[in-house]
């Protein structure tokens, strides 16, 4: 692995070269990165799309008190990371030096194996495994007009270099399927998707089990969609599944436990530690180091171990997700939340897999409980303020609910709200906490990282609906 990440640059070079350019800064790193991509395209039939991408690179980071500084180049080179020290010197303009941060605690922990899962299969059986789900989603029912199949895959190998000679590594594999299906009849078309993926390689994903329940999800949202009426629209109450729906919970309300919008005051729950912000019975937990999900990592992008993390316990607000820099500042320990998209990004606090505890109720019984409401199933995209904790969430799968049961299926469905006083108008949780399969995507700041989402069986006593019926 030295052989790879130090083609150019040898291990003592670096540790030397980081020493230099982070000498009198509170902290920093380097942070060096090889990494290689692939994705397929499957659609209408055949091939649409293959691609393959590789990359190289680093990004040297110093700090001194709030400012930081940070340069980045695609080439490992000890007259790149020479060049770059000087951009991350002008940090140190003014600053007396202070002592050095206390590096990150180690570890010997591996959630992930670290083989390469883009090599480990042949291009020709992708393709194929591509070209079965097609025959078989299109094989299904006759109403499927349109099958659409995704397959990506990613592997990272990096390493944390600090001047205290700290040195971490981690190898990162990461792999995803979706399937999607457009049905029609009688002049209409609705579609439906599913994915499943994590920090694993594709095994799991060529297993038949696995692919051929996509299928069937896909096309049951499909077929349901089929027959859906206009949503209503006004307030009442509305029951959340288990599993993918906790991407509300993750938009309007994670962002906003996120260390850097506390420390600056722009978030709904700043200054608020201690407080009752939620419902009795509402735990929010942010945890990375769930073996082989797609949101967790051995260690983050500063070298800190992930952990898990209690944000809300029994609705009091309990802390923040940290990277290293919000934590100093705030005088608190780091939570092994410091994420970046790539070398060419600076590092900021993030979630991995951030999810509400199972409470005791039964989730037919939650449902028994509503006379009029919408039992939502599964969301697709939305918008959220920060600052205000309000969202607005599209639903692509939801139901209403008529005298405690399930009724007819709607089209049209956002839920709109705000997100810390959801979070106060919780009445029940259900028995069923649910992860995501392993598709979440969270964008902050430009940068995109894997994450994942879960919850069990929600009723709010109230949200506004906007629909169109």
């Amino acid at each position: 692995m030295d052989q790879l990440l130090f083609a150019e640059l040898d291990p003592a070079t670096a540790e030397r070269l980081t020493k230099e350019a982070l000498d009198g800064l509170e902290d920093g790193e380097l942070y060096l990165q090889v990494s290689a991509s692939e994705s397929f395209a499957f659609d209408d039939g055949r091939l649409k799309a293959a691609s393959f991408d590789q990359a190289r690179g680093f990004g040297l980071r110093g700090i001194a008190g709030e400012v930081s500084a940070y340069a980045h180049a695609n080439e490992i080179s000890e007259g790149a990371i020479r060049r770059a020290a000087e951009t991350v010197a002008v940090v140190k303009a003014g600053h007396g030096g202070v002592a050095p941060a206390q590096p990150p605690r180690g570890t010997n922990r591996r959630l992930y194996t670290d083989a390469d899962p883009l090599s480990a299969v042949p291009f020709a059986d992708k393709v194929a495994l591509l070209e079965r789900i097609d025959a078989a989603a299109r094989a299904r029912d006759p109403r499927v007009a349109q099958v659409t199949a995704n397959l990506a895959a990613s592997w990272n190998v990096v390493e944390i270099i600090r001047a205290d000679g700290v040195r971490v590594r981690d190898v990162r594999p990461l792999v995803r399927l979706n399937v999607g299906i457009v049905a029609e009849s009688n002049g209409r078309r609705e579609s439906g998707s599913w994915g499943l993926g994590g920090r694993t390689l594709y095994d799991g994903l060529f297993d038949e089990a696995a692919w051929q329940r996509a299928i069937d999800m896909a096309l049951a949202q499909a077929l349901v969609n089929l027959e859906s009426v206009p949503a209503p629209a006004g307030e009442m109450p509305v029951v959340l599944g288990p599993g993918w729906p906790g991407i509300l919970l993750h938009e309007a309300v994670g962002h906003g436990l996120e260390g850097d919008f506390n420390r600056k005051g722009t978030s709904a729950f700043s200054g608020r530690v201690g407080e009752r912000v939620a419902a009795p019975g509402v735990t929010v937990i942010d945890d990375g180091s769930i073996a082989g999900r797609r949101g967790s990592l051995s260690v983050d992008d500063e070298g800190t171990p992930t952990e898990r993390t209690v944000l809300i316990e029994d609705g009091y607000l309990k802390g923040y997700m940290q990277d290293r820099m919000n934590a100093r500042l705030m005088g608190v320990a780091p939570t092994g939340n410091g994420r970046r998209e790539s070398f060419c990004h600076a590092p900021m606090p993030r979630m991995t897999n951030t999810f509400m505890a199972a409470g005791s109720e039964d989730p037919g019984e939650i449902l028994a409980r509503v006379k009029n409401g919408i039992y939502a199933r599964s969301f697709g995209g939305g918008q959220v303020d920060i600052v205000s904790g309000k969202f607005v969430f599209s639903c692509t799968e939801a139901y209403r609910i008529e005298n405690g049961r399930l009724g007819a299926p709607v089209k049209g469905a956002t839920l709109i709200g705000n997100g810390p006083e959801v979070m106060r108008r919780i009445v029940a949780i259900g028995n069923d906490l649910e992860l995501d399969e392993g598709i979440g995507t969270c964008g902050k700041g430009g940068q995109s990282v894997p994450a994942g989402v879960g919850q069990p069986t929600l009723l709010v006593e109230g949200l506004t609906i906007g629909g169109t019926g």
